[in-house]
């Protein structure tokens, strides 16, 4: 437990980025064995390129993102109170969850070699970041009160864990074809 602690104090970033893009991974390769090995009949091997990709997008590019976020939303909202308590609940709901939310289904697409790499965050943004309001601000309100600013980020790796089940669930719902889209305002 010392080693865990020396290693957060000297390298804060690499140890939380490594904890949260374990448990980022984690989440993909639970819904991965659900979806692949008990529910579908005959089960499927894992999509090893796709736990590449969460490995990427949590490791790489999420946890330095909320690193740098937390580390300036704790200096600039500093204590427990209401009064602090809102603006910081808001600014992370409000300002960093939309690009979040926007990095990971267009750097996911991007990942994928999709061909129009914006369509399924203009199809499924709306719907995941109300769901994001459901479950992110209870746990934010506990993680600003409670958690100490060093462990914010592993601990949002813990909750993330839960929440990525969900995004990879939303991920793997079928998009609309840009074309059937298309022809479906045409028809208004």
């Amino acid at each position: 437990m010392a080693f865990l602690k020396t290693f957060f104090k000297r390298k804060p970033l690499v140890a939380n980025s490594l904890i949260y893009g374990s448990l980022y991974v984690g989440a993909e390769f639970s819904q991965q064995w659900v979806t692949r090995k008990i529910f579908t009949k005959p089960p499927e091997p894992i999509d090893r390129a796709a736990l590449g990709r969460y490995a990427v997008m949590g490791t790489f590019i999420y946890s330095p993102i909320m690193y740098g976020w937390y580390k300036w939303l704790d200096k600039k909202y500093v204590g427990t109170t209401i009064r602090i308590l809102a603006p910081k609940l808001a600014l992370d709901q409000f300002l960093l969850t939309p690009v979040l939310l926007t990095v990971f289904f267009t750097g996911m697409s991007t990942m994928e070699g999709a061909e129009d790499k914006f369509h399924e965050c203009q199809q499924k943004f709306l719907p995941t970041f109300v769901r994001s309001c459901l479950f992110w601000l209870p746990v934010q309100t506990l993680n600003f009160i409670f958690i100490p600013p060093a462990f914010r980020v592993t601990f949002m790796g813990f909750c993330a864990f839960a929440w990525v089940n969900i995004l990879c669930w939303v991920k793997r719902q079928d998009v609309t074809p840009a074309d059937s889209l298309t022809a479906e305002t045409h028809m208004d």
